[in-house]
């Protein structure tokens, strides 16, 4: 029998060919494909035909005109509307600029602002300033929120009736209609302004603003 005279005797030589650029270009190609233009495109798609109203901004039209979406608050001021709660987004409201405060529950800043707030909330609505819901006084975190609370609607009735010249009973019944739930049940329940003020407006039309 021969014995090997060295390790290079032993030792098995890999031939294999390995991977060059080209193969991994290609690689790479391919996935980019597949995840930055297949699947987004098929997501779109079927974003589009299943849930249409959400995949365009669940945006609200009334009389063909797009008045804003169920999803992004607005600034209301007048006498007949109910009023949403601050925002910190931007100028307020702006989707661009989506924040909160960011300020702390001890900042002087924010305790100067919600002490301002109540002053003017509990003089338009009447109340003594300790019965205003938090809500009212403090930003969401996104600064976006088209909700108050049940509670915060609640105070504002007397003033919303008065002004549109409808029973506070029928403005508690609109205020049911436009309370929502979050996605499948979920979350907290909140009041949706803008849905609520233009339930408001078909209920008693050339009132209130």
């Amino acid at each position: 029998m021969t014995t090997p005279s060295t390790l290079t005797d032993v030792t098995p030589t890999d031939t294999a060919p390995q991977p060059g650029f080209s193969t991994w270009l290609r690689f790479a190609l391919m996935w980019l494909v597949l995840c930055g233009l297949a699947y987004p495109t098929v997501t779109t798609l079927l974003a589009g035909s299943l849930f249409p109203a959400q995949a365009n901004g669940s945006l609200i039209t009334r009389n063909g005109q797009v008045v804003g979406s169920a999803l992004v608050g607005q600034t209301f001021s007048g006498a007949g509307d109910f009023i949403g709660r601050p925002s910190a987004a931007g100028s307020g409201y702006d989707p661009v600029n989506a924040s909160g405060s960011n300020l702390a529950p001890s900042n002087p800043e924010l305790r100067k602002r919600v002490r301002e707030l109540s002053a003017q909330i509990a003089k338009r609505e009447g109340i003594p300033a300790n019965q205003i819901p938090a809500d009212l006084v403090t930003a969401s975190g996104s600064g976006l929120d088209p909700h108050i609370s049940p509670a915060g609607a609640e105070v504002q009735v007397a003033r919303v009736a008065q002004a549109r010249d409808l029973s506070e009973d029928r403005v508690r019944e609109l205020i049911t209609a436009s309370t929502e739930r979050g996605p499948l049940g979920l979350g907290g329940v909140g009041v949706n302004v803008l849905k609520l003020n233009l339930a408001l407006d078909a209920a008693a039309p050339g009132t209130g603003r």
